[in-house]
């Protein structure tokens, strides 16, 4: 049996033509849908990267693990809990990862005999590197039962895609350098402008159209794509295209200048929760089926293990696999088959980054309850009717307050049970240390010779400029 597990990072759903978006960003990953399964309705528990895959390979929300954070030095995961790529090499399969994810906590590595970082090069993680590191893995264990973890990174800022992808997705004739065009002004004097400008402004150029960064952004999706196809062209060489399940997944979108969030990952809006869910298993996946209700992330590794029992030749022992309990995660094997439109009635939402809050999504509606809102301005609540708003523009929570409240009550129950009497994690991040990624903004301010409090009443980009160049 071969499983290959592809995290695609920083992913929007609604950035997929097959998933409704009207320009053709994604036509192999498409193809690839139509010849197994797409979770029309797939979000992301836990944003960003490190606390999402943290939930993917556990099965486990952050509140069942304690890791709700991403980048913090406060953060462990025992050893003692159970990990998918460990379960796996102990029932007997080869493991290998193409991925940079240690470098953020050690725990990423756990269960590989075969771990290749894939950090380098002037794109800092290019998909092209990925493959020409997985390519000979492959062949060397083509004839193995294995589970390969591939971690792309091209949709993650810096957008730098190959110039030629770029044409189709920005008007012929604009010029994204244009003095006049001034649609850039709301992000270039933002509060988080100071890690931006070093890590993605800087690296793309003065740019003024902020179209243009959308651009670049569908560029990438679309060179991805393009290596994805490459991927899969090389299990066909190989002969194990048909033999192998592979498992392709967001770990959470992007916003595009939506809710005052410039192409980053922050916010439990849509555009950074929901999350593309694709997998392809010929002969046992029925092809073209689309599942239509809400399923999330931790149902990734009850599926697997599920897919293991069924599929296992002689050389897995599936009684090493384990049985993990406490998951949060259910197997999305029924909703595969047709027998259930999803997993989940009810998603519930958690960031601790950019922001801390804590949020629900059902069918119908969004709510959220922002508890430090770092460098945005955020109402305490927030309460949106998907079905006639669904982007989440007009808050509901001040002309609906019953609803609003009842919404908080299912959150907080559902914090206590997840916790049985632990301490808050996120409670504990905020009042120890605080959000990771203001300390990153406070570095840089301090560098220049700001305070936080003094950038917050004055964040325009001169005056950040300026202060760089006269502290330096």
């Amino acid at each position: 049996m071969k499983i290959i597990m592809i995290s695609l990072d920083t992913l929007r759903a609604s950035r997929l033509s097959g998933y409704g978006y009207g320009k053709p960003t994604s036509p192999y990953l498409d193809a690839i849908a139509k010849q197994g399964v797409l979770f029309e309705r797939a979000f992301a528990g836990d944003i960003p990267t490190e606390v999402a895959h943290t939930g993917i390979f556990t099965g486990k929300v952050g509140l069942t693990t304690g890791i709700v954070s991403h980048g913090s030095d406060l953060t462990n995961l025992p050893k003692t809990v159970p990990w998918l790529p460990n379960m796996l090499r102990s029932a007997g399969f080869t493991t290998g990862a193409v991925d940079n994810l240690y470098q953020l906590k050690e725990w990423f590595a756990r269960g590989y005999r075969y771990y290749i970082n894939s950090v380098g090069g002037k794109r800092w993680i290019d998909g092209r590197t990925v493959n020409e590191l997985a390519f000979p893995w492959l062949e060397s264990h083509k004839d193995e039962s294995f589970f390969l973890f591939l971690h792309y990174w091209d949709t993650h800022t810096p957008y730098l895609p190959p110039e030629k992808y770029i044409e189709p997705f920005y008007e012929r004739g604009r010029n994204p350098f244009d003095p006049v065009n001034k649609s850039m002004e709301a992000a270039y004097n933002h509060m988080a402008y100071p890690f931006f400008k070093h890590h993605h402004y800087d690296l793309v150029g003065p740019v003024t159209d902020s179209a243009y960064y959308d651009a670049l952004y569908d560029a990438e999706v679309r060179y991805l794509d393009d290596r994805l196809q490459e991927l899969d062209a090389h299990l066909e060489v190989l002969g194990i295209r048909e033999d192998t399940l592979v498992v392709l997944f967001g770990d959470h979108g992007e916003s595009l200048t939506e809710h005052d969030i410039y192409w980053d990952h922050c916010g439990l809006y849509d555009q950074t929760v929901h999350v593309p869910v694709i997998m392809r298993w010929p002969g046992r996946i029925p092809a073209g089926r689309r599942v239509p209700g809400l399923v999330q992330h931790v149902d990734l590794l009850p599926t697997l293990l599920e897919a293991v029992r069924r599929e296992a030749g002689p050389d897995i022992d599936t009684s090493k696999l384990g049985d993990p309990s406490g998951l949060d995660g259910r197997s999305l094997w029924p909703a595969i088959e047709g027998r259930a439109d999803g997993t989940h009635e009810t998603v519930y939402l958690s960031e601790c980054a950019w922001q801390a809050a804590r949020g629900i999504r059902t069918d119908r509606y969004k709510y959220i309850r922002t508890y430090d809102s770092g460098p945005f301005v955020r109402p305490a609540c927030e309460l949106y009717d998907l079905m006639a708003d669904p982007e989440e523009t007009v808050n509901l929570a001040e002309a609906n307050p019953e609803l609003a409240e009842r919404f908080q009550s299912l959150i907080d129950t559902w914090v206590e049970e997840k916790l049985q009497g632990r301490g808050d994690p996120m409670k504990r991040q905020l009042e120890e240390s605080g959000l990771p990624f203001r300390k990153r903004i406070e570095q840089i301010l301090a560098s220049a010779g700001l305070s936080w409090e003094d950038w917050r009443r004055d964040p325009r980009r001169e005056r950040f400029d300026g202060a760089v160049r006269t502290h330096a």
